[in-house]
């Protein structure tokens, strides 16, 4: 569940984490060390992999695109061992999203970096967006809003401070309106003018949310802006900081007289940009005009940026997944007292048996008391089947944090914890990780059943011992005579886990 395979860094060396985003277009890394507490970038790398071209309408990827993408991943892999990278974070976007998750190749790609890879939700691609651009750009306590033109899609971001405050992510990339709208190669009025009644369409539902303010700060990041205002500069159409509609409209005027891809020779133009940049225009042009931006500012943080400082946040203890869990916990008035008592008793079962379970990294820790401490969010809904409604809302509510893995991870574990196990729900999650879902989910069912009293009175001490497929609990006798219906409950227990193979025995 976590990577075993990760160096131990000395105490005396500075640590080495890094950031990888597995975008639809192009895969980025960017590498820093932790100097003294402080995060110094030491290497960037991006490749043009291309790898939503590659993607059927079925979600299966092309030979060549897999091809490009696991070479580019190895490549990868290589210089984060070259550098000892203690830590990595890595995510698929857009296209790895919509990809079938039953080709392989998410643990080819996996194999390859030498690093687990995330799945991310749109929504969790624009919040670490947005933190990749505010730890590039000084401070401001003003709104800001950010855009992400990527390959795939377009992330939209109203912040204030460092905090978001609405997330979009809508299906407008480059690749895909390129191959759309200009897949003949030719470049014409005619096309660009589909193209942008397209991005038009896509973006009218959202722009009530991200515009209406009088002061609102406008920042662009990732490649087609990026390259966008760079060309727009060489041609001399920046007159102030930042790019303008009027300016992006001359360059639609460029393009088009051009009037192919393969002869966008314009400066700062390179040639593996040119072959998505039309789509990325017409993309760009409507942004600006349907949310009224009059000008915008590019920023050099992006998705790799924010993996990365998210990772930082993770090892100095500011984790986003624990401010979600906090938040949740007060949207569906959970019982805290009771949810601390399931986790307390979670924890200490987990700790007996972490290593015979091989449940000892800290995923494993984390995973369980999130679930512990809000295994109870389906009783905002109905107690009839309370546990479906939570795993329901834990799988589709927006978890900011939380990759799309770990969500039914959470997902599976609230949903077992009473009743019989259902193995489908554990099937989705990577293989890998089915076991120890299991395993986990056996004790917080534990947990639950232990303090199903709702009692303020601490369960006593439980010695637990397990190996493969069997359990032993070991209670003081007097405790269990004066509790006979935990007796039942136990009982009971016994017979749900005999159906996924598992014994339980008590003494």
């Amino acid at each position: 569940m976590d990577n075993p395979s990760a160096p131990e860094s000395n105490n005396n060396d500075p640590e080495v984490i890094a950031g990888v985003d597995l975008g639809s277009n192009s895969f980025h890394m960017v590498v820093g060390e932790l100097r003294h507490g402080q995060l110094i970038i030491i290497d960037r790398i991006r490749e043009t992999v291309r790898l939503a071209e590659g993607l059927s309408t079925e979600g299966d990827l092309s030979p060549d695109a897999r091809a490009r993408a696991i070479d580019c991943l190895a490549r990868f892999g290589e210089r984060l061992r070259d550098m000892h990278a203690a830590k990595v974070r890595a995510a698929g976007t857009s296209t790895i999203r919509r990809a079938r998750e039953d080709t392989g190749f998410m643990s080819e790609a996996e194999a390859a970096l030498g690093h687990p890879i995330e799945v991310i939700s749109g929504l969790e691609e624009a919040r670490l967006i947005y933190e990749g651009v505010t730890n590039s750009l000084p401070s401001s306590d003003g709104l800001r809003l950010v855009m992400d033109i990527g390959g795939g899609s377009t992330e939209l971001i109203l912040g204030q401070g460092r905090e978001p405050k609405a997330l979009e992510s809508v299906h407008l990339g480059c690749v895909s309106m390129t191959e759309r709208f200009f897949g003949t190669g030719k470049i014409t009025e005619d096309a660009f003018e589909k193209a942008r009644v397209a991005a038009r369409l896509e973006l009218r539902p959202v722009k009530a949310f991200f515009r209406g303010a009088s002061e609102i700060e406008s920042i662009g990041t990732s490649g087609t802006i990026r390259a966008t205002e760079f060309i727009a500069s060489e041609l001399g159409l920046i007159e102030a900081h930042g790019l303008t509609p009027d300016a992006v409209e001359q360059l639609i005027m460029r393009a088009v007289e051009l009037g192919e891809i393969d002869k966008l020779a314009l400066p700062g133009l390179s040639e593996r940009r040119a072959q998505v940049w039309p789509g990325g225009l017409a993309i760009l042009v409507e942004l600006l005009e349907v949310l009224r931006v009059a000008e915008i500012r590019v920023s050099d943080g992006a998705l790799r940026e924010g993996l990365l400082y998210s990772l930082l946040d993770r090892l100095q203890h500011i984790d986003a997944r624990e401010r979600t869990v906090r938040a949740m916990v007060e949207r569906y008035n959970v019982d805290k007292n009771q949810a601390q008592r399931v986790a307390q008793t979670a924890a200490e079962l987990l700790r007996q048996c972490d290593r015979q379970w091989g449940l000892d990294g800290p995923i494993s820790a984390n995973i369980l008391g999130w679930a512990a401490r809000l295994h109870e969010i389906g009783l905002d809904i109905s107690h009839d089947g309370y546990q479906r409604h939570g795993a329901y809302i834990a799988a589709n509510a927006d978890l900011p944090g939380f990759p799309r893995a770990e969500q039914r991870f959470l997902a599976f574990l609230i949903g077992s914890q009473r009743h019989s196990i259902e193995n489908g729900s554990r099937n989705i999650l990577p293989e890998a990780w089915r076991e120890p879902a299991m395993r986990l989910a056996i004790l917080l069912r534990l947990a639950v059943l232990l303090n199903r009293s709702r009692s303020p009175i601490e369960v006593p001490p439980v010695a637990i011992s397990v190996d493969e497929k069997k359990i032993v609990l070991d209670f003081d006798p007097e405790w269990l005579d004066a509790n006979p219906l935990t007796v039942a409950d136990l009982d009971r227990e016994a017979g749900y886990l005999r159906d996924i193979d598992f014994e339980l025995s008590f003494s």
